[in-house]
């Protein structure tokens, strides 16, 4: 039959099946034929192996489904040594079965097919019978889950491969930079449901936040560099700063930092003409640096553009945060780096992969929907930043918290000794946290 008739003879939800007219085939006949669909006789779709069930079924699935067709394709493992292929429906429970597989647990669409699942299984096999569960996909805010929209991201070359650290893989997010730990707490927190719903991306970051706080080491990392000169600090004098590797953790113990006339800081954290409540560095007012003095603005240099080149400032040397003689107060802490100590790195920043709070099951099936619904900002890249002297030797997957920017890993595949490439695992704004309280 051709599969037309095939759709045709199998009713609809309120009228039953009619009987294939080659339904009643003795058992050696079906064996005949079957053979020679295995040993390629026949050409593609035009014999397939049916299950005896019934057509009168209100479950259309059970009325008599193909479990078997031919296929004269090359397969991308076995070549071309078969010529019949199962159908998933047929292989699903007996592969489960034949692997010893307790609980199969699916999503919900393939709760209609598991009186089918179970009809194989009890007329198949007699010991370690499996059985299917259906439960709720997870569907997560700003990306897709789709293996489809997935494959169609990686081969149009919206993303790097099938670990960007963009997409919602196990490869993906270890790139990224996920944990272990920050992906079984996700998982525990939202459990199972038999209803379908969307989980915020916020929650993911709030788990990895979590964790990482208490293990990641702090440093401080220039991303975008401008240049400091303390011109009271005298220019061949240098020394080294102690600062706790993890004031979240006790045991983690401390590093030194080296400081000199010359250092960088954000250039958000500097503004010429800044408004009320601006607790950052401006001409006149002072900071504490992070770790180490009170600096205070004295004067901009600019380039021949107006740009900001450089700012100059002084210090106080009985500011020296920890000392005894510090009893001065400031509003505003800024990390920094000595730029003579200074290693570069590129940083990858990662953003959402879909815009605003969408994910597959909002976007409509049309390529061009899904495709407009994609972040292209989603990854920034920063060259020229600069770090503490001791990132020189990180390893790949090493993770970190940049000190008032966010966490970052060591990328897995990029990231040497001769290039330092880190990827932002999430910025340090908990917006789930504040949200939920």
């Amino acid at each position: 039959m051709s599969s037309e008739e095939i759709k045709d003879m199998r009713g609809t939800l309120t009228q039953p099946g009619k009987n294939s007219p080659y339904r009643e085939r003795s058992v050696q006949e079906n064996l005949d034929l079957f053979e020679q669909m295995k040993e390629g006789l026949f050409p593609s779709g035009s014999r397939v192996l049916r299950a005896k069930i019934d057509m009168s079924s209100p479950n259309l699935n059970m009325r008599d489904p193909i479990i078997y067709r031919i296929m004269h394709e090359d397969h991308h493992r076995t070549g071309d040594k078969w010529n019949i292929y199962p159908m998933y429906d047929f292989a699903h429970p007996l592969s489960d079965a034949l692997e010893r597989i307790t609980h199969s647990i699916c999503t919900l669409e393939f709760e209609d097919h598991r009186p089918l699942y179970d009809w194989l299984i009890e007329q198949l096999i007699q010991q370690d019978q499996p059985r299917q569960y259906e439960f709720a996909r997870l569907n997560l805010t700003n990306t897709v889950m789709s293996k489809r929209k997935l494959r169609q991201l990686v081969e149009g070359g919206y993303v790097q491969g099938w670990d960007d650290p963009r997409m919602p893989t196990i490869s993906g997010l270890r790139r990224k930079g996920y944990t272990p730990e920050s992906i079984r707490d996700f998982c525990n927190r939202i459990g199972v449901a038999k209803a379908y719903s969307t989980v915020d991306m916020a929650l993911l970051e709030h788990c990895v936040r979590e964790d990482l706080n208490a293990t990641a080491q702090r440093i401080m990392a220039v991303l975008n560099p401008l240049k400091v000169v303390i011109q009271n600090y005298p220019e061949d004098q240098e020394e080294f700063l102690e600062a706790e590797n993890n004031p979240a953790n006790p045991e983690s113990g401390s590093r030194l930092i080296p400081f000199s006339r010359v250092i960088y800081i954000e250039k958000e954290d500097f503004m010429e003409d800044p408004p009320k409540k601006y607790f950052r560095l401006s001409p006149g007012q002072e900071v504490r640096l992070k770790h180490a003095y009170i600096i205070k603005c004295e004067n901009v240099i600019k380039d021949k553009n107006g740009e900001i080149s450089e700012v100059h400032c002084t210090y106080d040397p009985d500011t020296k945060s920890g000392g005894s003689a510090s009893q001065k107060k400031v509003k505003g802490t800024l990390h920094w780096v000595s730029q003579r100590h200074a290693v570069d790195a590129e940083i990858r920043l990662y953003d959402y992969l879909i815009k605003d709070d969408q994910n597959d099951d909002n976007v409509e099936q049309d390529e061009q929907d899904f495709l407009d619904m994609i972040n292209k900002d989603s990854l920034i890249t920063l060259k020229g930043c600069k770090l503490e002297p001791s990132m020189k030797n990180t390893e790949p997957g090493s993770k970190f918290q940049f000190m008032r920017q966010g966490y970052f890993c060591a990328d897995l595949i990029d990231h040497k000794s001769n290039r330092l490439i880190f990827n932002r695992i999430v910025g340090l704004r908990d917006s789930w946290a504040k949200m939920n309280k």
